[in-house]
């Protein structure tokens, strides 16, 4: 436990000294606010208005902001892994990897460090929902905080995968770049994924994004208050075969896909690293 305390302390306290990396990391979200929130909020919610006949009860920044919050989790998260690679070529890993502490631990202590990381920038990103004009309740907000952790550690998981068998900076990035861009417009997280074709909402059934992200629009937003035709017209009837997921079916999807993606990091980092 000291060594998994003392890795995630390291990438927690480079994180709040690195000025540059703080401030640059929340130009993407932000700008997606711009551009979704303020540039398509008119269109979106007049279409959605004629689809439903329900003008006024959908308030697409509303929609979009949980969106938002769980794309900054899914890019700060697999991305805090770079520090891997960053650490093999500063040969910090060759002293730690001979240190008494095991692989496993150095893996958990990356993954748990990546993941605070993630949703302290999520968290950061709800002083923004004043100036948005937005109303989300206050204990929503304080629910839906463990998972963001938990999904926060999967997707961390999944990026301690990556950076355990690739060995340059440049090919993490390009892989990266390749995964995690679908992983955002085929999760629900910027429109709805109701009305696509049969062959990409299979893609979007089979991404965890897509669970995360319902999971948190379902959290913070007052579904109850809501039409069904609203709710049908937003995508938050996520539906398998006919049936409809559940939200504790969802966390249980990310809890074992967080566990998985762990412990197949953990091999991998043993293996490559011995």
């Amino acid at each position: 436990m000291e060594g998994i305390y003392g890795i995630w302390l390291r990438d927690i306290t480079k994180f709040f000294r690195d000025k540059a990396r703080l401030f640059g990391s929340f130009t993407m979200p932000i700008l997606f606010l711009l551009i979704f929130g303020g540039g398509l909020s008119g269109t979106m919610e007049s279409m959605m208005g004629q689809m439903t006949g329900a003008d006024g009860d959908f308030n697409y920044v509303e929609f979009v902001f949980p969106g938002i919050v769980a794309m900054t989790l899914l890019m700060t998260s697999i991305f805090s892994s770079l520090s891997i690679i960053e650490d093999k070529d500063f040969g910090y890993m060759k002293e730690i990897l001979v240190s008494p502490v095991s692989r496993v631990s150095i893996a958990i202590g990356k993954m748990l460090g990546a993941a605070t990381v993630a949703c302290i920038q999520g968290i950061i990103l709800f002083m923004l929902i004043p100036f948005l004009g937005l109303t989300y309740d206050f204990v929503s907000l304080l629910l839906v905080l463990p998972f963001m952790f938990l999904f926060a550690c999967a997707l961390s998981g999944l990026g301690l995968l990556i950076a355990s068998v690739i060995r340059s900076t440049q090919g993490f990035q390009m892989i990266v770049q390749i995964l995690v861009m679908p992983m955002i417009f085929l999760s629900g997280a910027l429109f709805p994924i109701n009305n696509m074709p049969a062959w990409m909402h299979t893609i979007v059934m089979l991404n965890p994004v897509t669970y995360g992200v319902d999971v948190m629009k379902k959290i913070m937003i007052d579904v109850d208050s809501l039409s069904p035709e609203v709710v049908e017209a937003m995508g938050l009837n996520l539906e398998i075969f006919g049936r409809l997921i559940t939200i504790p079916e969802q966390i249980l999807f990310i809890a074992v896909f967080a566990v998985v993606l762990v412990l197949l990091a953990t091999v991998s980092f043993r293996r490559t690293n011995a």
